[in-house]
């Protein structure tokens, strides 16, 4: 039938998947060995969930979670502290430094169901600062893992204030915990706040305080 188009087509090589379906492209790129075991469990786990995996709707089911879990939990490949240390710069400024409002999605470490919110991040430079991006980068690394929002809260703070030796830093986290809103207490609005602060936001109320009203201001 001479150049006939397939409809699909699936090319897999050391765990890069191309597609081609009807006209759209689509690159992946993921481990091709952790895919394939996870493939396997998360098909027998639909069997014991009492689910027939060979019906149409779950027949790729296993893979796409395969691929999904390796995406949500993709934190684990970097050190956090790295993406800080690319991009070090010397500078004399020593005044607040804050990003805020940057999306967090976790995967509560007790029951693996998704936990959401903000991040605020502040602190205060002696010596060096870092690109804006990166403090964005390090929230990311930190909750693309199994998490809970306090310890991922200390080790975003630890993390700067190792890397930069700041004066002082300042986290704080708001976030929804699906844990709460879907199972267990089924409470829809709750919201968890963490805090964790070093140096100047520890020991001046002023600073602490400017560092707070910041974060619940509208700038914009």
């Amino acid at each position: 039938m001479g150049n006939k188009k397939k409809s699909k087509l699936e090319v897999k090589n050391n765990g890069v998947s191309t597609k081609e379906d009807f006209g759209y492209s689509k690159l992946e790129q993921y481990h091709q060995e952790t895919t394939e075991k996870l493939e396997h469990h998360y098909r027998e786990i639909l069997k014991l969930l009492g689910e027939d995996v060979k019906r149409e709707g779950l027949q790729e089911t296993p893979v796409r979670i395969a691929k999904a879990m390796q995406f949500l939990t993709h934190g684990y490949d970097f050190d956090p502290r790295n993406i800080i240390r690319a991009s070090k710069f010397r500078e004399d400024y020593q005044q607040m430094v804050l990003v805020k409002d940057i999306e967090i999605y976790s995967l509560c470490e007790h029951h693996m169901i998704p936990f959401y919110g903000k991040a605020h991040v502040g602190y205060i430079p002696d010596k060096y600062i870092t690109g804006l991006s990166k403090i964005a980068r390090v929230v990311d690394a930190y909750s693309r893992r199994l998490q809970v929002q306090e310890r991922m809260t200390t080790e975003i703070r630890d993390c700067i204030q190792d890397t930069l030796d700041p004066i002082g830093v300042a986290v704080v986290i708001e976030a929804h915990h699906m844990c709460m809103q879907m199972r267990g207490i089924q409470k829809q609005n709750s919201v968890t706040t963490t805090s964790a602060f070093t140096g100047a936001f520890m020991k001046t109320e002023k600073t602490r305080e400017e560092f707070i009203h910041l974060i619940g201001t509208k700038l914009h």
